[in-house]
C-alpha cells in the first residue's frame, strides 16, 4: 500500500444533491475501544453518521477522520488505519442487529497528518507554520482479500469501506442519488466475487466505478422503463438515443467517450436547473405561514427532480437544447412536449414552451396561473397505473443583447395510485362535465 499527502481544500463540492435527502443533522458516535487506538498511535479521531431516504431505500454513511502526528510512518499509518477499520466494523455489525433498516451502509475513512505545535521561534503563534495534510490512500478488493476479511456470507454485516478521495470522486463520477445506489449494488457485488473466488476484481474503488460508468447495463433500467412506455402506448417505438447509446457502449464504439460526456453534461445541467426552479418556487411561497409544511414540500419537490438518471437527465436537457431549432412559428405561438422520467415510471413531464406572445394561448401570462390545473388534467387523462407524480415546466427563452437564459416555472402533482378501471371512469366523467357545461 503506497500513500501520499495531499493539502485540505474547501472547494470541493461535496455532494449537494445528498443533503436533501438527510433525515436529519449529523450523529456523533463514539467507538468502543478507540481511546486504547487513539493512545498507541498519538491518534485523535472523529466519526459521524449520516443518514439518508434515498427514493430507492435508506443508507447510512460514517464519516471517520483519523488524525496522526505528521512524523507517522507509511507502517504506523497502515496499522491505525486497520484498527480502525476493525472497530468502525464491529459498531456497525451491531447497529444493524439493532435495527435492519439501512440496506446501504458506507464508511469513509479519512485520514489527517497533522503537526499541532503552533508557535514560532519566538513562541508567537503562526498558523502558516501549522501543518495539516490529507493522506490520499485506496483499498481495492485485494485488501479485503488479505488485510480485512469480511464475511460476505453474513447477511448482517455489509459494510461498504471507501478512502475520503475515492468517495467523493466516486459522488462526482455518478452524480445522480439513483446512480449511486446502484453503483454501491454492484461494489458490493463484485466484492463478494472477489472474497469468494479469491480474484482480485478491482483494485481501485475509482477504478471500479469507471468501470460500472462504462458497462452497456448503465441503459438497463431506462430500456425497462422504455418497453414499459411503448406497452402503454406513451411511445411508438424504442427511444432512438437510448438504442444508439446502449449499441455505442455494447460494442465499446469510439462515441462512448462523447456519450459519455453528454451525460455527465446534461446531468450537471439538469442539477443546476432544478437548483434554480426549487429556489425560485421556495420564494413564490415565502409568504406561507406554516414554514414546516413548505420545508417539506419544498425539500419532496427538490427529490422528484434530483430522482433521476444519467439518461433521464440527459433526455430531458435534450428536449430544452431543441428548442432554440424549433420553427419561428412554433417559437412565436408556443407548444408543449410530453416527456417521461427513465429512472420511475410513475414520474411525467410535461414541457410547455411559452410563446413569445406573453397573451397568446401558450403565452406565460396564460398558462403559468394554470400549471396546478394542466398537471391535474394530464394525471387524469395518462393511462399508467404507476403514475406517482406528473412534473409540470413552463419554459420561457430570455434573450438579452447575445446571450439567452432559461427561466422554468415548476408545479409539481402527486397523484394517487389508480386502478386502469378507476382511471377511466374519471376521465370519463370528466368529459361528461365538459359536455355538461358546454
Amino acid at each position: 500500500m503506497s500513500y501520499s499527502t495531499t493539502a485540505i481544500s474547501d472547494q470541493y463540492d461535496i455532494a449537494k444533491e445528498l443533503t436533501c435527502y438527510l433525515q436529519s443533522t449529523a450523529i456523533e458516535i463514539s467507538l468502543v475501544n478507540m481511546d486504547t487506538i487513539e493512545c498507541q498511535y498519538g491518534a485523535h479521531y472523529t466519526a459521524r453518521q449520516y443518514l439518508y431516504q434515498l427514493l430507492s431505500g435508506k443508507l447510512s454513511v460514517l464519516e471517520v477522520t483519523l488524525s496522526l502526528p505528521l512524523d507517522s510512518s507509511v507502517a504506523k499509518i497502515e496499522a491505525a488505519r486497520l484498527a480502525t477499520l476493525k472497530v468502525a466494523t464491529v459498531w456497525q455489525k451491531r447497529q444493524n442487529k439493532q435495527s435492519e433498516t439501512a440496506t446501504h451502509v458506507v464508511l469513509v475513512m479519512d485520514i489527517h497528518l497533522t503537526d499541532d505545535n503552533r508557535e514560532n521561534e519566538n513562541g508567537i503563534s503562526d498558523d502558516q507554520k501549522y501543518k495539516n495534510q490529507r493522506v490520499k490512500h485506496y483499498f481495492g478488493a485485494r485488501y479485503f482479500m488479505e488485510q480485512l476479511v469480511l464475511d460476505t456470507n453474513d447477511s448482517v454485516q455489509r459494510l461498504q469501506v471507501f478512502s475520503w478521495h475515492d468517495w467523493h470522486s466516486i459522488l462526482e463520477a455518478l452524480q445522480a442519488p439513483c446512480e449511486l445506489w446502484r453503483f454501491l449494488d454492484y461494489h458490493l457485488d463484485q466484492l463478494e466475487n472477489a472474497i469468494n473466488g479469491q480474484v482480485s476484481s478491482f483494485e481501485t474503488e475509482t477504478a471500479l466505478v469507471t468501470q460500472f460508468l462504462n458497462r452497456p447495463a448503465l441503459f438497463t433500467p431506462a430500456i425497462v422503463l422504455d418497453n414499459a412506455l411503448i406497452k402503454y402506448n406513451i411511445q411508438d417505438e424504442p427511444n432512438p438515443a437510448l438504442t444508439s447509446m446502449t449499441l455505442a457502449y455494447k460494442n465499446q464504439s469510439v462515441t462512448v467517450q462523447m456519450y459519455h460526456q453528454h451525460l455527465q453534461q446534461a446531468a450537471h445541467l439538469w442539477s443546476q436547473l432544478s437548483a434554480q426552479m426549487i429556489e425560485a418556487s421556495r420564494e413564490k411561497h415565502i409568504g406561507n405561514d406554516d414554514k414546516a409544511v413548505l420545508a417539506n414540500e419544498v425539500t419532496h419537490w427538490q427529490q422528484q427532480l434530483l430522482d433521476e438518471s444519467l439518461f433521464s437527465r440527459h433526455e430531458l436537457v435534450r428536449t430544452l437544447y431543441k428548442h432554440p431549432k424549433q420553427e419561428p412559428r412554433l417559437q412565436q405561438t408556443g407548444y408543449v412536449v410530453h416527456q417521461h422520467s427513465y429512472e420511475s415510471l410513475g414520474r411525467h413531464y410535461v414541457l410547455i414552451f411559452y410563446g413569445q406572445d406573453a397573451e397568446g394561448h401558450n403565452g406565460k401570462k396564460t398558462i403559468q396561473p394554470n400549471l396546478s390545473k394542466i398537471a391535474q388534467d394530464v394525471a387524469i387523462r395518462l393511462p399508467i397505473a404507476e403514475l406517482h407524480h406528473v412534473i409540470v415546466l413552463g419554459i420561457d427563452f430570455i434573450k438579452e443583447a447575445e446571450d439567452t437564459f432559461i427561466d422554468i416555472d415548476l408545479w409539481i402533482q402527486p397523484v394517487n395510485a389508480m386502478t386502469q378501471r378507476e382511471r377511466q371512469l374519471t376521465k370519463q366523467l370528466q368529459q361528461f362535465k365538459k359536455q355538461t357545461l358546454k
